[in-house]
């Protein structure tokens, strides 16, 4: 079961304390997709893709709805979204990107994503707007990254 981008911002939003900013956010969403992608074999959001942006991925919906913070913490904007159940592995593998990648600088999320190995780094031309990030290049980062060589 997949959830949308919205459920996945704000389940990470809350997993922080809500203390990410807009660049933060869509790194570790990001990162939290593939890796739940790679380890699921189905997207873990459901109703919208990454594009590549001069920052790294994005969720342009997120990204719109959460502007206004500019480079502020996040806060609960998610109201009208509905929760994602603790339980799931959608939860619980945005949460542990939460824990292990929220404490990074936001300068150092955006090294991550932009690796020559990155689906990102494949999809990225400037000036160019609306690229979308191909799965298939997400899963294949995946393995490049976590793949047992």
């Amino acid at each position: 079961m997949a959830i949308s981008a919205m459920q996945a911002a704000k389940t990470a939003c809350a997993a922080s304390g809500w203390t990410l900013s807009n660049l933060q956010l869509h790194k570790i969403l990001y990162i939290a997709h593939m890796v739940y992608s790679g380890e699921h074999g189905e997207p873990l959001i459901n109703d919208e893709r990454f594009q590549a942006w001069a920052y790294g991925p994005v969720l342009p919906s997120v990204y719109n709805h959460a502007s206004g913070y500019g480079s502020s913490n996040i806060q609960n904007i998610f109201n009208h979204v509905p929760d994602v159940a603790p339980w799931t592995d959608e939860y619980k593998t945005i949460v542990q990107a939460v824990n292990e990648l929220g404490p990074l600088d936001p300068f150092r999320l955006v090294d991550i994503t932009h690796e020559p190995i990155s689906a990102w780094a494949h999809a990225y031309a400037p000036g160019m707007r609306h690229v979308v990030i191909d799965q298939e290049a997400i899963l294949n980062e995946y393995r490049a990254r976590f793949s047992e060589a």
